[in-house]
């Protein structure tokens, strides 16, 4: 198989896009972003990205150039906002059929997706899911759904036009470069604040990943792509944290005022979620190296320096 050197990244001025950016051009690879925002983190990353949306194919006829593989991340991210308006889910599914597309005319035999933990959906009794784990009838939101499709798609272009794949389900990725509707930076603006929190679910656990395992993960996928290929891989911490006892955490952390209110869960989203890593840890040699305490230590450190 024909060694990647060239790679297109969809998604790349969002907090994944950014740093995996960053590492690639660090390891020598040749890339370019395609992002409908210009890059808030870095500037420099401006120069080598495309400004455009998938959903628009007079913006992907922009992508002139060659790829050897495109890693896929441009996604309406959040569950309840697909609860809300479930167009963000559909939008979903179209931008993954516009990159296969995209993929097939040009002759691009390679594609690393983004999934989500939320394709498993709940299953009570169970919280330790691995990647056989799924069942269409547990999709709790349209975003599940978006993500499941997404997938189905993935497979149907590899079995009809040999289009190579490795699709990473990821938990809860946190760290720099997120100013984000997701927990832990929304808890990190509030707290800072002293605002009202809101805990959704008392008992509500899940895996959260810090970015740099994340990134690792996404790069061992690209060093060991032949032998990886057309396999769905768990990327998540090695434990799952209760969201209330996180949220305590962070608010002694910060020395916050911020009063922690708990609140019914909300329609759409997983109740509880660890991930078995066995799979990417036999064959990509993977591990998450960061634990939940030094992870939200560094998160708070770089917020403290580039979020004032």
């Amino acid at each position: 198989m024909k060694k990647i050197r060239k790679i297109l990244i969809t998604g790349s001025s969002g907090m994944i896009g950014t740093r995996l950016f960053e590492k690639l051009l660090e390891e020598k690879y040749e890339v370019i972003g395609f992002d409908k925002k210009p890059n808030i983190w870095n500037s420099e990353l401006n120069k080598l990205t495309i400004k455009g949306d998938l959903l628009r194919q007079k913006d992907i006829d922009k992508i002139r150039e060659r790829f050897d593989l495109i890693v896929h991340l441009a996604a309406n991210p959040y569950v309840y906002n697909s609860v809300i308006n479930p167009d963000l889910a559909k939008e979903n599914v179209d931008m993954t059929y516009n990159i296969l597309e995209f993929a097939r005319q040009k002759k691009i035999g390679k594609i690393i997706f983004s999934s989500s933990r939320e394709v498993y959906g709940n299953l009570k009794g169970k919280t330790d899911f691995n990647e056989k784990n799924i069942d269409i009838t547990r999709c709790e939101s349209p975003y599940a759904a978006s993500k499941i499709s997404a997938e189905t798609l993935i497979y149907a272009f590899s079995k009809c036009y040999k289009i190579n794949y490795i699709i990473f389900r990821l938990s809860n990725v946190y760290g720099m470069y997120d100013n984000s509707e997701r927990f832990v930076p929304i808890l990190l603006r509030d707290m800072n604040k002293n605002k009202e929190i809101y805990i959704y679910g008392k008992n509500k656990f899940l895996a959260f990943t810090y970015i740099d395992d994340c990134i690792g993960g996404i790069v061992k996928g690209i060093e060991n792509f032949s032998k990886a290929k057309n396999n769905v891989f768990n990327l998540a911490g090695r434990n799952s944290s209760n969201l209330f006892k996180l949220a305590q955490t962070l608010k002694r952390n910060l020395q916050s005022k911020s009063k922690i209110i708990i609140k019914n869960i909300r329609t759409g989203e997983v109740i509880s979620f660890t991930a078995d890593i066995s799979k990417i840890k036999k064959i990509l040699l993977w591990s998450p190296k960061y634990s939940i305490k030094l992870g939200v230590e560094k998160t708070i450190n770089w917020y403290k320096i580039n979020l004032k």
